[in-house]
């Protein structure tokens, strides 16, 4: 081989020059073989095992492998340095981004999400895919297939915005030139179902069955002040002052594979908060403390204190699921109709904003971040709240109604 440094060189054909100076160490050399073909080598700096990584090019001219030393050489020098050897899978991408990246921002359960999504539905479908090659149309006729299987509209989303924030950190990395994934539009998907409060008497019911059976006053946290079946089941007494009448939010507690039940701390700031309790509820409380003692004493060495309000018998935490099925059986037992266990926290918003409560106020008591998402989801209520607004200004301006 004819050594030719990238400054210099030599015309195929022609003697070469002597070299003036010694090649710097790391610097990147071109050399024309005796076929007359040109090759360069860029210096990358070191791979994981320690060893010099220098990547090769080759091209019939000398001004096109200039052109690609160059190209490898600016990608260095940016901090964008691709792994030697072989080209990165997509699927090889995504298990990188899950256990080194998403694993150290995500939550357990969402971090379980994406592995469940990314196993189920990414890398079978895309996964043999070279990253650097993947385009738009792999991402669209992915979700195609996923529908012709009866996958939802929101399961193919959630798979879209997995794989969305994947390929931005890639993008960023400069592992990819663009996130493909922003080029495509997303699944639609339909408004959540249509909230089915109970009434104030259906309400009542519940209450009186569940009276009946222990955990009683589990059913009157979640009609009283609305908390979601993961905030009750993970309330602990350190969080509820009965002498002050106040309950304070501060973790749910979520099934995750692998891990069992775990408590975590609520996503959203707005989720923390601090509630005012009705004096009834109060009383519900301090009687359901005073069962839970009892039921502590008979279980003696077998009571395990994770300190919370709802448990079962043994101090051990409630499964959702049992939770769920206890709510379907206090319903059918009270006599109401069958509605989803969040129902019984949409109805304590419609109580709330029933009686005259500021949506603010019903915003804050929910631990909506928004308070969008509480004049969306209680639109039902709000058009009477705005009768019961007019009537009240027409007594002010002009008095009350003749009779």
């Amino acid at each position: 081989m004819t050594n030719v440094e990238e400054q210099g060189g030599t015309t195929p054909g022609r003697r070469k020059a002597p070299e003036t100076r010694k090649r710097a160490s790391g610097e990147s050399s071109i050399y024309q073989d005796e076929d007359g073909r040109w090759h360069g080598f860029v210096s990358m700096g070191k791979k994981e095992n320690g060893r010099r990584d220098r990547r090769h090019v080759s091209g019939a001219r000398r001004v096109d492998v200039v052109a690609k030393v160059r190209a490898i050489e600016a990608k260095r020098d940016a901090g964008f340095v691709e792994a030697a050897g072989r080209a990165l899978l997509v699927a090889e991408w995504l298990n990188h981004w899950l256990d080194n990246i998403a694993a150290r921002k995500v939550r357990a359960r969402t971090l379980e999400s994406y592995r469940s999504t990314v196993r189920l539905h990414l890398t079978p479908g895309i996964g043999h895919h070279r990253l650097d090659r993947l385009q738009p149309e792999h991402l669209e006729r992915l979700y195609a297939a996923l529908a012709d299987k009866g996958l939802s509209p929101a399961s193919i989303l959630r798979g879209h915005r997995v794989l969305s924030r994947a390929l931005k950190v890639a993008s960023q990395r400069g592992k990819v030139g663009r996130n493909v994934a922003t080029l495509v539009d997303p699944p639609t998907v339909k408004r959540p179902q249509t909230a089915l409060p109970l009434s104030a008497d259906e309400a009542r019911r519940v209450m009186a069955a569940a009276g009946a059976h222990r955990n009683a006053a589990r059913w009157t946290v979640a009609l009283a002040v609305g908390l979601r079946q993961s905030e009750a089941l993970g309330l602990c007494w350190a969080d509820v002052n009965l002498d002050e009448g106040t309950l304070t939010v501060r973790r749910g507690i979520h099934r995750v594979a692998g891990q069992g039940l775990v408590y975590e701390e609520p996503k959203a700031e707005r989720s923390r908060r601090t509630l005012a309790l009705p004096n009834q509820l109060v009383e519900a409380l301090r009687t359901h403390r005073s069962a839970q003692l009892e039921e502590r004493i008979t279980a003696g060495s077998l009571w395990e204190d994770d300190d919370l309000v709802f448990a079962q018998a043994n101090g051990r935490p409630i499964e959702r699921k049992s939770d769920w099925q206890a709510w379907k059986a206090l319903l059918h037992e009270a006599g109401v109709r069958d509605v989803r266990l969040h129902d019984g926290r949409h109805t304590a918003a419609t109580l709330l904003l029933s009686e005259g409560v500021h949506p603010r106020v019903v915003m804050e008591v929910l631990g909506h971040a928004q308070m969008r998402t509480t004049t969306d989801t209680y639109s039902h209520v709000l058009p009477a709240l705005g009768r019961d607004a007019a009537d009240r200004m027409g007594n002010a301006l002009w008095g009350p109604p003749a009779p």
